[in-house]
């Protein structure tokens, strides 16, 4: 399992504000629809472009109470191939899909994080395919390009959320790194709630690195 790093232990969130928030109706390749308010930041530590798609009737889920339990939120990080291109080796697009759907249902917050490759970079993320094509996983290949196992830092993400008043959040997610992270940031995850398996025969080997190596919360058949 990825530690938190220590910078990140006790951080204060440093201030941040809403830049700008616009409607986008959005159609994925299924036919599902549905419209989010998308919202940019001023003010966010690492500078980069990241976005919250707003979705559902997420002003009500950040009255929080007895009967309006915490908005339902996924960190999701950019992944060109998966995302835009369909591709299997990996299960971003699913996770995708399925997050605005799930969020649209209960109201609360997909933050769109610009950290492609766990954080390397697009380049370096096809470089580290090839080195898993030569029987790497996913984690040692980065490690062989000189690169952490996993870059990523959920910073920007804390700022956006203490932005917009989501102090406590359920996570859908299976990755315990980022409920470790958002709590040692001020966020209170109060359910980690994992994703649907989103299996194919390219991404089996991949999905199975990610539950021995990291601790995902992956339920996988002993083959693909």
């Amino acid at each position: 399992m990825t530690v938190v790093s220590e910078r990140l232990v006790n951080a204060a969130v440093d201030t941040a504000s809403v830049r700008s928030q616009v409607s986008v109706p959005l159609l994925f390749p299924d036919g599902f629809t549905v419209a989010a308010d998308v919202l940019t930041f001023h003010g966010l530590t690492d500078g980069k472009e990241h976005l919250v798609l707003a979705l559902g009737e997420w002003e009500r889920a950040l009255q929080q109470g007895p009967e309006h339990p915490a908005p339902l939120v996924r960190l999701h990080s950019e992944c060109l191939t998966g995302d835009v291109f369909g591709s299997q080796r990996c299960d971003c697009g699913p996770q995708l899909r399925e997050g605005v759907q799930e969020i649209a249902a209960t109201g609360g917050f997909l933050l769109y994080l610009r950290q492609e490759g766990r954080g390397i970079g697009l380049y370096p993320k096809l470089d580290a395919y090839a080195l898993q094509d030569a029987g790497l996983d996913t984690y040692e290949a980065n490690v062989a390009l000189g690169h952490g196992e996993d870059e990523r830092d959920y910073t920007a993400a804390a700022q956006m959320l203490s932005t917009l008043g989501a102090t406590s959040v359920r996570l859908l997610s299976n990755n315990p790194d980022k409920t470790a992270q958002l709590t040692a940031l001020g966020i209170d995850v109060t359910e980690q709630i994992p994703t649907g398996l989103h299996l194919s025969p390219a991404n089996h080997r991949y999905l199975a690195a990610k539950r021995d190596h990291t601790a995902h919360t992956l339920n996988l058949p002993t083959s693909a």
